[in-house]
């Protein structure tokens, strides 16, 4: 199968099985789905969504978390990887957010980055997810599938590498989704320590999976 039939194949399977996807993180706001991507680098989606009810309830706005401190950022987030870090970041963030945003998120990636826990990750999830922006975001879910699947060449060796290529053969228009779509796929099916293969509906078109069986059959 060549490279655009897999991908076309995927894309029509994926909307098959997942045509309503969205973000497992809990917001209502740009800045409450800034502040969450911020918070789940290096953890789960479920741990966030269980300290940011408080959180966003002491900080509503960048106005009120610019005002407070690290200390007090930290009680509520200390259940997070890395709340230390997270905590300065989001005090550092929300107060750039104020004093050159005027409170509001921007919706470019130049922007987005220059604040204090954002990298480009973060940056595509925000435009991707609140603006519906082409912006792809490549975490470790999404690179291992992509290169399990197939989708790119064992050449991609970091995230960018991966998204420039997957950017390049999915629609503009599908790339929000795509995103959740893969990511999803990673959490739930093809997971890192042990994929579900018996229950993926990839299996006849997933790299590793064949590769796999017919090293087995050649045993």
């Amino acid at each position: 199968m060549r490279l655009k039939e897999k991908y076309k194949y995927i894309i029509d399977y994926f909307e098959r099985t997942m045509p309503d996807v969205e973000s497992e993180l809990h917001y209502r706001n740009p800045f409450e789905l800034l502040v969450s991507v911020i918070l789940s680098a290096q953890c789960t989606d479920k741990r966030v969504n269980m300290v940011t009810p408080a959180l966003f309830s002491a900080y509503p706005t960048p106005e009120m978390m610019s005002e407070s401190d690290e200390t007090s950022i930290y009680a509520l987030i200390k259940s997070v990887s890395y709340p230390n870090s997270k905590a300065k970041h989001l005090l550092e963030m929300s107060k750039i957010l104020v004093a050159e945003y005027g409170g509001v998120v921007p919706d470019t990636t130049e922007e987005l980055v220059r604040l204090p826990g954002v990298g480009r990750k973060t940056a595509n999830v925000v435009q991707a997810v609140i603006w519906g922006k082409a912006t792809f975001a490549v975490d470790t879910h999404i690179f291992r599938v992509s290169h399990r699947l197939g989708l790119v060449s064992d050449k991609a060796t970091t995230p960018y590498s991966v998204e420039k290529v997957l950017s390049s053969n999915i629609p503009d228009s599908l790339i929000p989704r795509a995103h959740h779509w893969l990511l999803l796929h990673g959490r739930y099916v093809c997971q890192s320590r042990k994929a579900k293969c018996s229950i993926c509906g990839l299996r006849e078109v997933c790299k590793s999976y064949n590769s796999s069986n017919k090293s087995k059959k050649t045993d």
